[in-house]
């Protein structure tokens, strides 16, 4: 069983894969204390191993209530506290708005949405008892760029990004910290066997949405970004005195992001005569 030590406490959701799995390693390896989660928790017993002193390895479904109360009055049992949660339990899910299944839908919206915001708020009074703490919501880029095909997945990270950045303002005073991770295309496997799909049927949706599934596919396992350097970049962000509210990781994400500004940009300006004749008149 883990013992408690001076060094912070991570909660981290949705370690069985991906970036909850690589940043678990490099956690441990740091020393820091961690809670390991995952709904399976046979996908994650390994990381553990040689880490029982600073490691606690707990059963999460983040859409469970009563699994998401046990996990945080159990951390906070064993180590007194959680210093850092990170939100990083969440799917994708592949299909045109059109022929977008009910059940898919608000399965990801539960778990990408609710299921933060369930985990968030158990761990908000603890936080806020101390006036110290760090929440890291993953978003994407699918939080600020959309997509063919994506449109219920850029739903939950969109909501994520309002969600948080709200948080932030009522936190700061508090001394709770909010950071947005928003990674770019990587090697996990979110484009794989943690993503759901509707397959396409409509053909006049072929050229679109039909493209971008198969290019998806297609760069699977070949993503530009690195899950490990990924990992190492988000602790960077929390150990650092002034973490940003958003984290881009990756050079696609950093161009995507920024071409954002300029689509927005070229919009407002393009209408802005219009926007501002909204207003009552000056007197």
């Amino acid at each position: 069983m883990a013992t408690q030590s001076e060094k912070p406490v991570w909660l981290v959701t949705g370690c069985s894969t991906g970036f909850g799995r690589e940043l678990v390693k490099q956690l441990l390896a740091k020393g820091y204390n961690v809670v390991i989660t995952a709904r399976n928790t046979d996908k994650i017993q390994d990381l553990a191993k040689g880490y029982q002193d600073n490691s606690l390895i707990l059963a999460l479904d983040v859409t469970n209530k009563e699994q998401v109360q046990a996990a945080v009055s159990k951390t906070e049992e064993v180590f007194g506290r959680i210093d850092v949660l990170v939100n990083n339990a969440g799917f994708g899910y592949f299909s045109s708005f059109e022929e977008g299944e009910e059940d898919k839908i608000r399965a990801q919206f539960e778990t990408n949405i609710f299921g933060l915001i369930q985990i968030t708020q158990a761990v908000l009074p603890g936080m806020r008892s101390r006036k110290s703490g760090h929440i890291v919501n993953f978003s994407s880029i699918g939080g600020l760029r959309s997509f063919p095909a994506l449109a219920f997945y850029h739903a939950t990270k969109y909501a994520v990004e309002g969600m948080s950045e709200g948080l932030s303002l009522e936190t700061a005073p508090l001394g709770i910290k909010v950071t947005l991770v928003e990674p770019g295309p990587f090697r996990t496997d979110w484009a794989g066997r943690s993503s759901l799909q509707t397959p396409l049927q409509i053909a006049d949706y072929e050229s679109t949405v039909g493209e971008r599934m198969k290019a998806t596919a297609g760069y699977n396992g070949k993503q530009k970004g690195d899950p490990v350097r990924g990992a190492l970049a988000i602790i960077k962000a929390v150990e650092s005195e002034n973490p940003p509210l958003r984290l881009l990781l990756g050079k696609a994400a950093y161009d995507l992001a920024k071409g954002k500004i300029d689509l927005l940009t070229a919009d407002f300006e393009a209408w802005k005569k219009v926007t501002l004749g909204a207003d009552f008149p000056e007197e």
